[in-house]
């Protein structure tokens, strides 16, 4: 079973913008998407599009407003 770990806003930001960690807004509706995208966030409709392509081993952060 995976362990969910609290971390710092700064420290996902920072590995969001290194490229090692995915940022992705729960919300299913592209305007909710919209109206509380954070820098380097992707929509749920774009994380669902690059699923199959992803390694196993990436770390997913999801956030919602």
């Amino acid at each position: 079973m995976s362990v969910i770990t609290r971390i710092a806003p700064s420290e996902i930001r920072e590995r969001v913008l290194s490229g090692k960690s995915l940022l992705i807004c729960a919300y299913d509706s592209d305007a909710k998407f919209q109206e509380n995208q954070l820098e380097g966030g992707m929509s749920l409709a774009e994380f669902k599009s690059r699923l199959t392509g992803l390694a196993k081993d990436t770390e997913l952060v999801f956030y919602c407003g």
